[in-house]
């Protein structure tokens, strides 16, 4: 299974072109959080040699199913993964630190992970943006509750056809523990000795209920409002797509 949605397809270009301008073929790339390994795959027939890890073995055992022969995808969980000095010349953390409650304990294993040259492609929610303030944190708060409530939202969205997963990732817990503005981003990266050389956006309001029931069966809404995210302020976006390098 590979991405459908717009937004989507918009992060993995991001991600391979962040990868084909700076990184030569056949060099290898690291794919923290890999999911169900459609990035990893997509790099891979790039040519690159990718490792994509993730702590969940449903998770693996999809991304497995469909191998490329220099793609590797293995059970590690990002506080397990401990420090391989220069050995990559890309890292991706697509969709990860959000999940995470020290951040900064990955990124310190990454910068020593990565080569001097390297970089590091990562992308996040924006914890401020339209999906994290008017979806994300209100359904998460029910969830925490587990009320009357949370049960009547749980059976709409299930009625709905909203699964709780994605198809990046079958995971069965997808919580958001850090809600990053970019400014904090742009801390975070700095005091783990990075630098954000290259910032863009994703989307605005396609994944906020009600517009999301609309726009999910509307590739020509989901661009609409993709080009329309790359108008807005920065704060506007829905998630942050970046470019990290060692300062």
């Amino acid at each position: 299974m590979e991405f459908s949605r717009i937004a989507d397809k918009k992060r993995v270009d991001f991600i391979t072109d962040a990868i084909s301008k700076n990184i030569s073929a056949g060099e290898s790339i690291l794919d923290v959080g890999c999911g169900n390994g459609i990035i990893s795959r997509a790099i891979g027939r790039m040519g690159y040699q990718v490792t994509g890890i993730d702590s969940s073995e449903k998770t693996i055992k999809a991304a497995s199913s469909g191998n490329l022969p220099n793609v590797n995808f293995i059970v590690l969980s990002a506080g397990e993964f401990t420090p391989e000095p220069g050995k990559y010349s890309a890292i991706i953390c697509s969709e990860v630190l959000e999940h995470l409650k020290d951040p900064s304990s990955l990124l310190d294993t990454l910068n020593k992970s990565l080569k001097d040259n390297g970089i590091l492609v990562v992308t996040v929610p924006n914890g401020r943006g339209p999906r994290e303030l008017l979806v994300t944190r209100p359904v998460q708060y029910l969830q925490n509750k587990n009320n009357f409530t949370w049960k009547l939202v749980s059976a709409v969205k299930k009625f709905l056809g909203y699964k709780g997963t994605t198809v990046q990732s079958s995971a069965d817990d997808l919580s958001h523990i850090q809600f990053y503005t970019y400014n904090m981003l742009s801390d975070l990266a700095h005091s783990q000795g990075f630098k954000i050389i290259q910032v863009k956006k994703t989307n605005f309001i396609e994944q906020v209920f009600p517009f999301s029931l609309v726009m999910k069966h509307s590739l020509a809404l989901q661009k609409f409002d993709c080009r329309l995210a790359d108008k807005l302020p920065l704060g506007f976006t829905s998630g942050f797509m970046t470019v990290w390098k060692k300062m």
